[in-house]
């Protein structure tokens, strides 16, 4: 899958919510591993056992058991990225830790007949913990059905093996018991968890792929435009052109008069592109709203917006420039961060200075991807664009996640209206 993402510990703040529960299931597994372990090695030194099994034994079972820990770290890591898409299967590691498992568990067999398994009760415990660092990666790697078959096989040959050397029915049922919980059932939690996970990725490449086709929508429309505008006045152009040539060849003075006409389409096609490209970049601010609301929505924001019949009492020059920066924050709302939820409020101010004030704000920022009042190419722009109805703006992050851009655009009348009007254009 593609844009999965690996999160370093020390990033957590910064992290976005996919982020952090990618990080809560990863960590929560490698600390079941490394629960495991320690019970492994604890139940592996009891007074019994140091009192009846070889040293060597003893050791060697100790070693292993850190060792399973290590490799099946990285079993884990790898078989996450490998259901997730990003990765290839861990053969090497899969067979790394399923001898280290076949190992550890001969070992606590070994113990368990040393020992002996009145006075080493605990064995079963052991041998269920031995079994969860390989089984919870291994889970992760193949089907379910394969994984339950698999486990359940190696639980009944656990169980057998058991029975064989303790003789005891209640010690081997409580070693199904112990396998079954340990190994089995902690498997498909990590297996489930897993699938959330993926899950999740999905959802938010679909919301990935919902925001580029609404973009890819807009793009549509602007093309359809321009081919609609364009389209007949070429047709006729290239028709006259073609028919001014041949009058030409023959000495005919007509041509003079179609490639007046060409002349004359022409200044008229160019006239349509402007007014198409006006309207495109000059849209009203009512229609920047809706439109900023639609295409949040459909990237899985929630948007609101407040105030929209304010809009009616703004200038034409006011409401083309504001219109710019609505259309400009929704951009950086879906390009930067992780937002949950934007807020765009519009309102105007009364008293003897009116002024049109407009706030985009919206969560899910990262502190240091967060772009500086100063930066940015689009906000430059914006600033330039509000220059010419004595607009100012302001934008940064609130220091809570959030990041807020607000416009302020002073309400003029009469003939001060007139000659805003008049630089606007």
């Amino acid at each position: 899958m593609s844009g999965t993402v690996v999160v370093r510990f020390g990033t957590w703040r910064q992290s976005s919510a996919l982020e952090r529960v990618d990080l809560y299931t990863r960590a929560t597994v490698y600390v079941l591993v490394w629960a495991a372990v320690p019970a492994v090695i604890a139940l592996s030194l009891t007074r019994p056992v140091r009192a009846n099994a070889p040293a060597v034994l003893i050791a060697a079972v100790v070693l292993l058991a850190l060792a399973l820990g290590w490799r099946a770290i990285g079993l884990i890591r790898k078989a996450f990225l490998h259901y997730l898409g990003v990765g290839d299967m861990p053969r090497r590691e899969v067979r790394m830790g399923a001898a280290l498992t076949g190992a550890l568990l001969v070992g606590l067999l070994a113990l368990g007949a040393f020992t002996g398994m009145t006075e080493y009760p605990m064995l079963t415990t052991a041998l269920g913990c031995a079994t969860m660092p390989f089984l919870c990666g291994y889970a992760v790697l193949v089907p379910v059905r394969t994984g339950v078959r698999r486990i359940l096989a190696l639980n009944a040959a656990l169980c057998a093996a058991v029975w064989l050397i303790s003789g005891s029915v209640p010690l081997m049922v409580a070693a199904l018991i112990a396998l079954t919980f340990a190994g089995g059932w902690m498997a498909m939690t990590v297996r489930c968890s897993a699938w959330v996970l993926g899950v999740m990725y999905q959802l938010r490449e679909a919301r990935d792929i919902e925001t580029r086709l609404a973009v890819a929508e807009e793009r549509l429309r602007f093309g359809r435009d321009l081919h609609d505008v364009l389209g007949r006045n070429l047709a006729v152009v290239a028709l006259k052109s073609e028919l001014a040539v041949q009058l030409a060849r023959r000495g005919r003075p007509e041509a003079v008069e179609q490639m007046v006409e060409v002349q004359r389409i022409a200044q008229e096609s160019q006239r349509e592109v402007r007014e198409v490209v006006r309207g495109y970049r000059e849209a009203g601010l009512g229609a920047e709203l809706v439109g900023a609301q639609g295409v949040l929505k459909a990237a899985g924001i929630d948007c609101r917006v407040l105030g929209a019949q304010a809009a009616d009492e703004l200038p034409p020059a006011v409401h083309a420039a504001l219109g710019w920066v609505v259309r400009e924050a929704a951009t950086n709302v879906l390009r930067h961060g992780d937002a949950e939820r934007c807020t765009v409020a519009l309102r105007v101010t009364c008293g003897d200075s009116r002024t049109a004030v407009l706030t985009v704000e919206n969560d899910g920022v990262r502190p240091p991807a967060a772009p500086s009042p100063a930066s940015g190419s689009g906000l430059v722009g914006l600033r330039e664009r509000l220059s010419g109805v004595a607009g100012v703006l302001a934008a940064g992050p609130t220091g809570d996640g959030h990041f807020r851009l607000t416009a302020q655009v002073p309400l003029t009348t009469g003939a001060d209206e007139r000659s805003v009007r008049e630089e606007a254009r």
